[in-house]
């Protein structure tokens, strides 16, 4: 049995422009539904979704055939928490609000075995090496893990170069719900103010020889976005797709059937 390979982090680094998917239904039928759809990564959403480490263990089973690689959204940088997802078998995480190059740090140790970290030596328990059958796991396992970090605020962008000059730090992806809610524009993360800050962040990582990505379900914007060079771009939410799926289809038939909310972000 060979170590699992961190693909998403291959094709970071070849400069491969990504397309994936935000999963926000919490179950691993539906994620299994979205990897056959042929993105190249769906989001496992454990900050704004009803999941929990046994739900997110389900999902990672059930993408594990296919080629689209799962990253997972903690709800918070916890170490704790890091060490239990990269347990079950995460290999990518994407930590939302980090701020500060030095918040950047402690994420990178937390990720990464001693003595270049501080993840917690568990292996014989974890699925992540198939309880002690990948040989030279803890030799190994650092490589393939992934750390993106999530720049939404306006502190986390005052402090973006330093951010993004941390060592050990993959990509950094720019957040535009809560930044366009912190530069005073909730809810319209295509206010030009708030794409300016966009566009200038993207291009400065990309300067700093880290991988840009963003979220952003405008079909023009996410085009631009990768024109500009952000190498991983998620362009819709299951839960949007769904939710307008199902109300077009009710509003064939039913009159007065509900629409869409006006002002969504996603």
């Amino acid at each position: 049995m060979d170590m699992p390979i961190n693909t998403f982090k291959q094709r970071l680094r070849a400069g491969q422009a990504q397309i994936g998917l935000w999963l926000g239904l919490a179950d691993p039928y539906c994620a299994e539904l979205a990897a056959n759809a042929g993105f190249d990564w769906l989001l496992l959403d454990g900050e704004h979704a009803p999941n929990d480490l046994r739900s997110l263990l389900g999902q990672l089973q059930a993408l594990a055939p296919y080629p689209a690689q799962p990253i997972v959204r903690p709800v918070i940088g916890d170490t704790a928490l890091i060490k239990q997802l990269l347990d079950i078998g995460a290999q990518t995480l994407l930590v939302p609000m980090v701020e500060s190059a030095e918040q950047a740090r402690q994420l990178v140790r937390a990720m990464r075995y001693p003595p270049h970290g501080m993840r917690g030596v568990g292996s014989a328990l974890a699925r992540a090496s198939r309880w002690n059958s990948l040989p030279d796991y803890l030799d190994q396992a650092d490589e393939q893990m992934c750390l993106l970090v999530q720049v939404e605020n306006r502190e986390g962008l005052a402090n973006l170069d330093a951010i993004c000059a941390v060592e050990g730090v993959d990509g950094v992806f720019i957040g535009p719900a809560d930044l366009s809610a912190a530069m005073g524009h909730r809810g319209n993360p295509g206010h030009p103010e708030v794409q300016a800050a966009i566009d200038d962040a993207i291009v400065r990582i990309g300067r700093a020889g880290k991988a840009a990505g963003i979220l952003s379900a405008d079909e023009a914007l996410a085009r631009r976005y990768i024109e500009l060079g952000a190498a991983f771009v998620a362009v819709g939410v299951d839960t949007t797709v769904l939710m307008r799926g199902l109300q077009g289809l009710a509003g064939k038939f039913k009159e007065g059937a509900a629409t869409s909310a006006q002002g969504g972000v996603y």
